[in-house]
């Protein structure tokens, strides 16, 4: 009915083999304690009959008790006995309960009574026989309603698993957490979450292909334009040779696009790397150093300021890198000549926040920054960066952001936020 791997169908054991033991050790209680009532008070009636008998010393009592369903001798026993002893004996279809008690210590004479008790051993295999049938139904009833509950269980998953079939990538609305049971609202929630990247995956994507469409068009029709003209008429050759260095500008500049749309094939590639765990204030101060060569050479200045001593993270370093390359290149392309490129990261709770703050033209707020071929102010570029390290962030769980400076300075400032949750600081060294 269910596969091995079934979470039901272990459920489904697990409920029926509980409450199979359950019913078997309450069963076995209550009929051992019904027994045990049952012989109790048989005992009790014949030590009072051998008190009544003993205390009287009289044989009359004796004789008018032979003709009651006891069987009343008196023994003799060589050895003294003061304690009490009950004997079960059965014979052919016939039980017997027999108490040796004292009767006369001088004359080492003890009372052996005798009882039938076949009715009470029939009326206990009877009360083990209804316990066997109830327990029987007990267990079809468990059955059903094992069956029944798992099945309950399982519903919200089944409605969930049957909304999600029915979607596709253009058509992704989100799950209405409200109205899932309490404990599958994390699931709803974490599904909300997932749909949503998935949208902005797609959203993406199409903007990629559109746009990669739209950038190669364009160098391509100039190539072709100037193809055209110079099979027009006749030039010199310097003429030729400008023409030839024009397209070559073209054809590099579709490289370009190319390499950028490669970059993205190649990040799809490092998600899909082990991650291992690596120092982020180690990977900091080497961007730092190699950049600050990158700085004084095109007379800028580097500002650095690493807090915690050390952080260690596990997570695929070649997107950090990317991340991190793609802050300080930006930071290096419009912040002027003579002005200041500050590289920093401090503790925020227990996350760590690394920040790339230039003094360049600042950005346009409104606008998806993180769109495939959009691009800020007057500088060169595809427009591919912002949006490979979008990617690589969410790969690696953290949160990217870029927003203008709000301390009265030009320029913005390129936030990475490390969540916690995936990470342990290293103790600091004394």
């Amino acid at each position: 009915m269910f596969s091995k791997r079934s979470i039901r169908r272990r459920f489904l054991i697990q409920l029926i083999v509980a409450s199979a033991a359950l019913v078997i050790l309450f069963s076995s209680f209550l009929y051992l304690f019904i027994k045990q009532s049952i012989y109790d008070e048989k005992q009790t009636e014949l030590i009072t009959k051998a008190q009544n008998i003993s205390a009287s010393k009289s044989l009359t009592t004796l004789h008018q008790d032979l003709s009651s369903d006891l069987k009343i001798d008196l023994i003799v026993l060589q050895k003294k006995e003061t304690s009490l002893e009950f004997t079960e004996t059965t014979s052919q279809d016939a039980t017997t309960l027999t108490l040796i008690y004292p009767f006369d210590f001088e004359h080492s004479t003890y009372l052996k009574i005798t009882r039938d008790i076949t009715a009470t051993k029939l009326l206990l295999q009877k009360i083990l026989k209804s316990i066997f049938i109830i327990n029987a139904f007990g267990f079809v009833v468990i059955i059903l309603y094992a069956i029944a509950f798992s099945k309950m269980l399982i519903a919200p998953v089944s409605a969930l698993t049957r909304r999600l079939a029915n979607m596709n990538e253009h058509l992704l609305r989100p799950i209405k957490v409200d109205q899932l049971p309490e404990e599958f609202e994390p699931l709803g929630e974490t599904i909300n979450r997932l749909m949503g990247r998935i949208q902005n995956f797609v959203k993406y994507q199409k903007e990629l292909f559109i746009g990669a469409a739209h950038e190669l068009k364009t160098p391509l029709a100039v190539i072709k334009l100037k193809n055209q003209v110079t099979l027009i008429k006749k030039r010199s050759d310097e003429e030729y040779i400008e023409a030839i260095r024009i397209t070559n500008q073209s054809v590099d500049e579709m490289n370009k696009i190319v390499s950028d749309i490669l970059n993205i094939g190649r990040q799809e590639g490092a998600q899909l790397e082990m991650p291992i765990e690596a120092d982020i204030i180690h990977i900091l101060k080497k961007w730092a150093g190699d950049f600050a060569l990158l700085t004084h050479s095109e007379n800028k200045i580097l500002k650095t300021h690493f807090e915690p001593e050390s952080f260690t993270a596990v997570l695929q370093v070649t997107l950090l890198n990317q991340i991190l390359q793609n802050f300080l290149q930006n930071a290096m392309k419009f912040t002027p000549e003579g002005k200041t490129i500050t590289f920093q990261s401090h503790l925020y709770n227990t996350d760590i926040i690394i920040e790339v703050i230039d003094e360049g033209c600042g950005v346009d707020e409104t606008v998806d920054l993180f769109a495939p071929f959009k691009r800020q102010g007057s500088k060169s570029g595809v427009g591919l960066g912002l949006f490979l390290a979008k990617s690589a962030a969410e790969a690696i769980g953290a949160d990217i952001s870029i927003t203008n400076r709000i301390d009265g300075v030009d320029g913005t400032i390129a936030r990475l936020i490390l969540p916690a949750k995936l990470y342990c600081l290293l103790p600091l060294r004394k």
